[in-house]
């Protein structure tokens, strides 16, 4: 062979291989891309943060009227195990009073897609309601909550609201048996009441009822808005009313401080629906556990989270009941608690 042929031989020998391993670190090198695009697509997902779930809270109230309230919820979710901006959201809505802005708050949660709503109270509730079929609701409490429609009953709800009963009504009987013991020679009683909220028609019956059976006459008062609120303490007054009962109502609720001074201002002994109205420096309440309600609805927030529908979960009645007597407000209007009473009450304020 002469050298033309080996010359020409050895560069086609040459440059194949040149090509040959120009083609191995191409493969090699899409190889790797490939498998640096797939790894930090892995990364990227496995780094992209969970979401999170998100509970929407609805009052009309401010909340610092009753913080006690939503701590109670907060305090049930860390027992199972939440802890809020951690391992879940709350989107805090509140009216600050002003109900014609639940409907607008209302939407809004929905809106966000919460995925679970707490109502706090009957008109929050019937908001809520309005605003969505879908989300669950639970309620923290409510008077009636079969009577005023959210429930087909309490043991199966049947659609997107269930919670917690407060049993306002049937125990707005036992608050006038109390107030005839402190006040023996009670003959009329004036009641205060919302025609506007939820429950209210249940609450006046059965307080009626009780009336009859204890041979009390009652004369009723709608408190639909603040102003309302002088012109049924005068009416009582004028009225000559023994006693003051106030059904659960939302104004009276924002208002309480107001009402308590004309309580002691027209010298009338009452028994009020919140136990907030103590604190402000009311005379008596005998009711359910509200704080107790609110850390149990956590239950039913997890119970969602996890799955359940609220049509399945039945409404919880409460528990937890209370007797709170203040003799610094009957001292302020020349009462005198029986013995016997202040032996049953949980707390007695002196």
């Amino acid at each position: 062979m002469n050298k033309k042929f080996w010359s020409q031989s050895f560069g086609w020998s040459l440059s194949s291989n040149l090509k040959s391993k120009i083609q191995n670190r191409k493969l090699v090198g899409i190889v790797a891309l490939v498998v640096t695009l797939v790894m930090g697509g892995a990364v990227a997902q496995a780094q992209q943060p969970t979401k999170l779930p998100r509970i929407g809270y609805l009052t009309g109230n401010p909340f610092s009227n009753s913080p006690a309230r939503t701590e109670a919820l907060r305090q049930g979710l860390r027992e199972l195990g939440y802890e809020e901006g951690k391992n879940i959201l709350v989107e805090w809505r509140s009216a600050e009073g002003k109900l014609d802005r639940l409907p607008a708050l209302a939407s809004e949660l929905v809106n966000l897609k919460v995925d679970v709503i707490v109502t706090q109270g009957p008109i929050a509730t019937r908001n809520a309601k309005n605003a969505t079929t879908s989300i669950p609701i639970v309620m923290g409490f409510d008077d009636d909550p079969v009577g005023n429609g959210y429930v087909a009953s309490l043991a199966r709800p049947g659609g997107n609201i269930t919670g917690l009963s407060a049993q306002r009504p049937e125990l707005s009987g036992k608050q006038l048996e109390i107030l005839k013991e402190i006040v023996p020679k009670l003959a009329r009683v004036a009641v205060f009441g919302n025609n506007e909220e939820p429950g209210n028609r249940q609450n006046v019956k059965e307080v009626e009822l009780a009336a009859k059976a204890l041979g009390i006459k009652v004369q009723y008062l709608s408190v639909v808005s603040p102003k309302d609120i002088e012109i049924a303490f005068r009416a009582a007054t004028e009225e000559r009313a023994d006693a003051l009962l106030l059904l659960g109502n939302l104004i009276l609720n924002n208002q309480r401080k107001q009402a308590v001074e004309l309580a002691v201002k027209h010298r009338l002994p009452a028994t009020y629906f919140h136990p907030e109205f103590i604190a402000a420096g009311g005379l008596m309440y005998y009711g359910t556990n509200y704080n107790d309600l609110f850390r149990r609805a956590a239950t039913y927030v997890d119970k969602i989270l996890k799955g359940a529908k609220p049509a399945d979960l039945p409404v919880e009645q409460p528990t937890k009941f209370e007797f709170i007597v203040n003799l610094k407000a009957a001292k302020q209007i020349g009462l005198t608690i029986p013995p016997n009473v202040l032996a049953r009450a949980d707390r007695v304020i002196r």
